[in-house]
Formats: C-alpha cells, sequence, structure tokens
C-alpha cells in the first residue's frame, strides 16, 4: 500500500498544482472568457482520487492521501506557479489551500457516510459537494474585490466540474476492480 499511497498523492499534489496553474487562464473561445478557466478541467481528478481511496482503504487514508496532496501541490505552487510580487498570485494559493483543504476533507466525510449505498452515490454526491465549496471558497479568496468576475467564473467552473464530476463515474468503476481493499 505504500507505493499506491505515494503515487496517489504525489498524483493530488500534480492536480493541484496544475489547477492553481490553469484557473489563471480564461477560455478565450466561444465568448467563454467571463465565466470559464482552464482549472475546471483538471481539479476534479482530485475527487477521484480521494475517492478510490476512500472506497479501498477507508477515510483515514484518503485522508492522508489529502494531507500528503495538499502539501506537495501547494509546495509545488509557491515555488514553480506563485509570482510573490503578485497580490492575486498570493491569493490564488491562500485561496487554493483552503478551498482544497475544506473540500477534500468533505468530500472524504461525505463519502464515508455514503460508501454503503449504490457504487455511484458517495462518489457523485461527495464529489458534487465538495466541489460547490470548494468552487465557492477558491474564488471568493482568490479574486474578491480584485475587479476579476469571479462569480460568473465560478459559475462557469462549477458547472464544467459537475460535468467532469459525472464523467469521472467511469474511471471510478473500471478502477474499483483494480483497487483492491487493503487492511489497514
Amino acid at each position: 500500500m505504500n507505493r499506491l499511497f505515494l503515487l496517489l498523492s504525489f498524483l493530488m499534489g500534480m492536480v493541484v498544482l496544475s489547477s492553481n496553474y490553469l484557473v489563471q487562464f480564461p477560455i478565450k473561445y466561444y465568448g467563454l472568457e467571463e465565466i470559464l478557466t482552464y482549472g475546471a478541467f483538471s481539479y476534479p481528478i482530485a475527487f477521484l482520487i480521494t475517492d478510490l481511496a476512500n472506497r479501498s482503504y477507508g477515510s483515514v487514508v484518503a485522508r492522508k492521501i489529502v494531507y500528503f496532496g495538499f502539501a506537495v501541490g501547494i509546495s509545488f505552487t509557491l515555488i514553480f506557479s506563485t509570482n510573490f510580487a503578485d497580490l492575486i498570485s498570493l491569493r490564488i494559493a491562500i485561496g487554493s489551500g483552503t478551498a482544497f483543504l475544506v473540500a477534500q476533507l468533505l468530500d472524504v466525510k461525505i463519502f464515508d457516510k455514503l460508501r454503503k449505498n449504490k457504487w455511484f452515490v458517495a462518489p457523485l454526491v461527495s464529489s458534487f459537494i465538495g466541489s460547490t465549496v470548494d468552487t465557492f471558497l477558491f474564488f471568493s479568496i482568490s479574486f474578491y474585490g480584485s475587479g476579476i468576475p469571479w462569480i460568473t467564473l465560478s459559475l462557469g467552473d462549477l458547472a464544467v466540474k459537475i460535468f467532469v464530476a459525472l464523467i469521472m463515474l467511469i474511471p471510478f468503476k473500471l478502477l474499483l476492480s483494480t483497487f483492491k481493499p487493503v487492511k489497514v
């Protein structure tokens, strides 16, 4: 389990890093620059990682992956994509860390409560609620009062996150058979 734990934790960190970087870039096609960033497409993978770990190893291990992924993701974000002279860049790092921890730990708790339902209920409900909390925490901390249209961006990002969360049910179901429960 140690190797898989490290792999999932590292992947979690990479998702946080890539999402923190990509959220800075609005999608400039079809008039979407006011309502959507590229970060909305990568971040839902964090919920897939957490939910697979939770389903296979339980909430204690899932929380450890969240904490480890948080440390890796925030460290990489601070080193590689934070411009300390730019207030928005710093706010993105703070908003990302806060929103990530709150949303992922909420996801773990909700998933754990719903784990005995049909296979899709726990990941769908926990990802939906976690994505909603994450989105509004992140965008309000990062962009409130900045002149950036954070409310419309958050609504656009949330719509994509929910859509991607639905799509993530496919790999979740497919990967369940490869993630054998391990006694912790």
